[in-house]
């Protein structure tokens, strides 16, 4: 089985507690040489200073290619260009570009009075402002505000065509949902590489509660698996083994490269990285 190439999403901290959490995950998974890193936004932009003295400490202290989630939730665009800007200065060009979730309790996105009404205005923005690697949102399975799966492809094709330069996917739990995707991207005239989401499940509840919420599938052999290994204490072999086996279809189907949502809990994606071959290469300066 050919080696892919990994990527990793991180979160930004909320207290002492969850910081040691994230250094703890950047220690186990750095020596795996990701390609690059990535730390997301909050709902409704609530994490951006941490975002911010995040992506800066890790691409200072690291030595990874460090991403940063930008979004048009809640800012002007002077204010969001300002924060690529600063990225920018910090030596982090690479920006993974969304539209973003809207604050808790709001029932849907509306732009900020003058900022960015969409992901594409966003990316159209960055291509202008300094020399980026844009990478952007795509989803297998239908986004929730999507009228067709259609829409959703021919969305991607604007947001590729505006200036990104990579898609990660949604997550999804069968090989054929990305297949499908990626078949219908290619029908569409979509020639950039399309990267698929990968999700270990950490805690099964919390998972599909997640999986629900932005319309990602879930088979019904899934459910059945997860409810009785949870019942059996078997939840984390399971999703070991499963999350295993979607990469290795999904490898086999020609998926060089993987991007791992770790929710900074490395165990299992670290797992599911050595079962694939991916194992360390490097050791990791101390980024305290």
């Amino acid at each position: 089985m050919t080696r892919p190439e990994i990527s990793f999403e991180f979160f930004p901290p909320k207290n002492i507690e969850a910081t040691f959490r994230l250094w703890d995950t950047v220690q186990v998974l750095a020596p795996l040489a990701p390609r690059f890193v990535s730390v997301t936004y909050g709902a409704g932009g609530t994490t951006r200073d941490l975002t911010r003295d995040v992506v800066a400490t890790l691409h200072r202290n690291s030595g990874l290619r460090t991403a940063a989630h930008l979004t048009c939730v809640d800012a002007t665009r002077d204010e969001t260009l300002q924060i690529a800007r600063d990225f920018a200065a910090a030596g982090v060009t690479d920006i993974v570009a969304l539209r973003g979730d809207p604050p808790k309790g709001a029932q849907g996105f509306v732009p900020h009075r003058d900022g960015f009404a969409s992901s594409v205005e966003l990316i159209e923005a960055l291509k202008d402002a300094g020399d980026f690697t844009i990478r952007v949102g795509a989803y297998p399975d239908k986004h929730p505000e999507a009228p067709t799966a259609t829409a959703d492809v021919d969305y991607l094709k604007r947001k590729l065509d505006s200036g990104a330069d990579e898609a990660l996917t949604q997550f999804f739990f069968e090989a054929e949902t990305f297949f499908r995707f990626r078949d219908a991207c290619e029908k569409a005239g979509i020639d950039k590489p399309i990267v698929p989401g990968i999700f270990p499940v950490e805690n099964w509840k919390g998972a599909r509660r997640f999986a629900e919420s932005c319309g990602t599938h879930i088979p019904a052999w899934v459910i059945d698996a997860f409810e009785t290994a949870t019942r059996d204490g078997r939840e984390d072999l399971l999703a070991t083994a499963m999350c295993t086996e979607l990469c290795s279809d999904l490898i086999e189907g020609g998926v060089d490269k993987l991007h791992f949502y770790t929710l900074n809990r490395p165990e299992l994606t670290r797992d599911v990285c050595f079962a694939l071959g991916v194992t360390p290469d490097v050791k990791l300066e101390n980024v305290a």
